[in-house]
């Protein structure tokens, strides 16, 4: 297991680099557990780490999810929560774009468009709320002339089937997280609009 990182400083990358990225101890991904294991290797055929996600998948383009594929979930794992949120958003917290739960726990990709509510069943998703107060996928949609936003797609294994009573929200992915999760990996795609 990973030791826990003080605020701030470096985080592990699966591929056990440390990296410093402060920009992310706002995100679900430090409040979920600094010392969850960062062993989940997360990936897009769309577009690579630290790299632009094509307009497809934002507002400019379909709007649509991109495709992801995730690798070294650990046994153990009863299922997968998706979460993926804009680190530079302007608001009080980062923008939360999507929260997905699919079971079972194991190593699986998602298609294109797989985070919208008319693909989620065949998806075997269950999808949680966003910022919009909506269980679906919001794209990226940064305001115009501004520095490039950062999404984050983040995967975590738990070890328990979530049972939630109503879609969650962002307080009730985190509670379950920080009890929950026992590994944990992320996709930074990166997107600007022009002024």
């Amino acid at each position: 297991m990973l030791g826990k990182q003080p605020a701030g400083h470096g985080h592990l990358r699966a591929n056990g680099a440390e990296e410093s990225a402060p920009w992310l101890d706002a995100l679900i991904y430090a409040e979920a557990g600094p010392d969850i294991p960062e062993t989940i290797r997360v990936e897009s055929v769309a577009f690579e780490d630290g790299e632009a996600i094509p307009p497809l998948f934002t507002a400019l383009g379909e709007g649509e999810s991109p495709p992801l594929r995730w690798r070294g979930v650990p046994d153990g794992a009863a299922s997968i929560v998706l979460v993926v949120e804009d680190a530079d958003s302007e608001t009080p917290e980062p923008f939360l774009h999507a929260i997905a739960v699919k079971t079972p726990g194991m190593d699986d990709d998602l298609i294109p468009g797989a985070l919208c509510p008319e693909n989620a069943f065949t998806e075997g998703l269950l999808l949680g709320v966003n910022s919009r107060g909506a269980s679906s996928w919001t794209p990226p949609d940064p305001p115009p002339g501004r520095s490039p936003h950062r999404y984050v797609f983040q995967i975590y294994a738990v070890d328990r089937r979530p049972d939630f009573d109503a879609p969650p929200g962002r307080a009730e992915i985190i509670r379950f997280l920080q009890s929950r999760a026992i590994a944990k990996g992320r996709l930074t795609g990166i997107f600007e609009r022009s002024a």
